[in-house]
């Protein structure tokens, strides 16, 4: 008894020394400074439109006046605003489709270092746009940044998903959505009057963009490229070692080469899947269908809309003009934290819990904000709650359904098959995100406070989804994750068909139990 119990304390303690040494500095700088100029970059340009909001209406105003010698009409104004803060989206659907082929040709660190030039030249664009009198530079430039963040979402999970060992590769993940909040917060904080959120600063604003993209372009050449993508695609072992030595601060990564490589001999005759193939195959329905219902309520579930449209909710609050930016703030502080705590747990909760649990909660206090909105004139006290409730959905979004989808979009899919799931992801999360921006002003006038009725509906939805569907990913490999998803897609995995076909055909014996393969390869440490 008391020997079991040591031997129980002993691999307790080699389990937190190899935690420990899963953080190398390597793997560290690369997420940090990878997701700086990437998932950054995205959120400070969901928030950073929304302060100096008047003063772009102004300047299109202005424009438009000099240019055809009267006012702009208020439906065009409100169109062209709309376009503004929604072809952000549309950049994004044509990053998205982009990466598959930019990524194959240059790689993933190549591609999140080429990745800055468009930010570089966007910010350019939008900075100079109230100095040269054309509201266009500010509206293509917000394109640009589309493309940008498009690339980046897609390239900069697949690099952080390759480069991490499965025992923190949910919190090495999260960092995607850490950043992201931290772009919102600092979109907020300097739109604040007191900093570049005035009449004749508010383009320098944009023009902040090119330092997080300069950050990763000096940074990101001294870092090694994804090991699996060097063994893979390119066949270069040398390099996929020294890339693993460098990422997992560790001279011996036999284990870590042998699980790829015998990912790689059972792919060995399989090329890059396209977006057809993969929606086609059978044996990977349930994920693909995942996907898209993670992605759809990421960014349907109502978040963006509070984000685009802060301000406006605040007033409708009834905050005073004066304190919304501040108010506002404290939206940006609430989600980091958010994220930062979601980062820290999902490797112990794991991630259907906190989708399942954000999603629900939402969908809770979405109902309260619309009582509370309806109820705001009877009581000076209810604005504040609803405020309150805004806070609340703001934690539980980021706390789970913030930065999960990105993960299980990299642990659902083969090396050859994930490239095609991140277009697919891609291109769902970006039609949402331009069919809330440009929609949900138009909602919230038809439905009033009513509106978010909708999003509380579809988080419920995703909840239930989530319950009946999702499994566990937490510390599984590829292989063991498609082992869960057998029975829905009703086909078995390849992964055990390579050497257990031929066995099978040279014997003639039953064809083995797809759990009882996968033990065996658990046993012999090749999962």
């Amino acid at each position: 008894m008391k020997c079991s119990e040591k031997d129980s304390a002993d691999s307790k303690e080699s389990d937190l020394a190899r935690k420990k040494l899963d953080w190398s500095c390597s793997l560290i700088v690369a997420s940090l400074v990878g997701a700086f100029g990437s998932s950054f970059l995205y959120g400070y340009n969901l928030s950073v439109v929304n302060a100096p909001a008047q003063y772009i209406k102004s300047f299109y105003n202005e424009s438009w006046e000099r240019r055809h010698g009267h006012t702009i009409d208020p439906d065009t104004l409100t169109l062209l605003w709309s376009v503004t803060v929604s072809i952000f989206a549309i950049g994004g659907l044509v990053g998205t489709l982009m990466v598959k082929l930019i990524g194959k040709v240059l790689g993933r660190k190549y591609t999140l270092l080429v990745n800055n030039g468009f930010a570089i030249s966007a910010a350019l664009l939008m900075a100079c746009s109230l100095q040269a009198g054309a509201f266009e530079m500010l509206i293509v430039g917000r394109f640009i940044m589309g493309v940008d963040g498009g690339i980046a979402l897609s390239a900069l999970p697949m690099y952080l998903n390759e480069i991490s060992p499965k025992e923190i590769r949910g919190s090495l993940g999260q960092v995607t959505a850490i950043f992201i909040c931290i772009g919102v917060f600092a979109g907020q904080v300097m739109g604040l009057p007191e900093l570049l959120g005035k009449e004749r600063t508010w383009p320098y604003l944009f023009g902040m963009i090119a330092v997080p993209a300069f950050v990763q372009l000096v940074s990101l050449p001294f870092l090694p490229e994804s090991p699996r993508y060097l063994l893979f695609e390119k066949r270069d072992q040398a390099g996929a070692e020294k890339a693993f030595q460098t990422f997992l601060g560790k001279e011996d990564v036999s284990r870590e080469v042998e699980e790829v490589l015998m990912e790689s001999r059972v792919q060995r005759n399989v090329q890059l899947v396209s977006v057809l193939e993969l929606l086609r195959s059978p044996l990977v329905r349930w994920q693909v269908f995942t996907v898209v219902i993670t992605m759809a309520c990421y960014q349907l579930c109502g978040l963006n809309a509070i984000w685009f449209y802060t301000n406006s909710i605040f007033e409708k609050a009834g905050i005073s003009p004066e304190k919304i930016p501040y108010i506002t703030l404290s939206t940006g502080g609430i989600e980091t934290l958010a994220a930062i705590f979601s980062g820290l747990v999902i490797e112990r909760l794991g991630r259907r819990p906190l989708l399942m649990g954000g999603f629900g909660l939402m969908a809770l206090f979405f109902g309260i904000l619309t009582i509370t909105l309806t109820l705001q004139d009877h009581a000076p006290w209810i604005p504040y709650l609803s405020i309150v409730c805004i806070l609340a959905i703001i934690a539980s979004f980021c706390s789970g359904p913030g930065g999960i989808p990105f993960i299980l979009t990299g642990e659902f899919f083969q090396q050859s098959q994930r490239p095609a799931a991140f277009i697919i992801a891609g291109t769902v999360n970006w039609l949402s995100n331009f069919a809330v921006g440009l929609l949900f002003p138009f909602i919230q006038k038809s439905l009033d406070t009513y509106c978010f009725l909708v999003f509380a509906a579809i988080c419920l939805t995703g909840a239930v989804y989530f319950y009946f569907v999702l499994p566990e990913t937490k510390n599984r490999t590829q292989a063991e994750i498609s082992q869960a998803f057998a029975k829905r897609n009703k086909a078995c995995p390849p992964e055990n068909t390579d050497s257990a076909a031929s066995d099978t055909k040279a014997t003639r014996k039953p064809e083995p139990d797809p759990a009882s393969t996968l033990d065996n390869y658990v046993k012999n440490g090749v999962v």
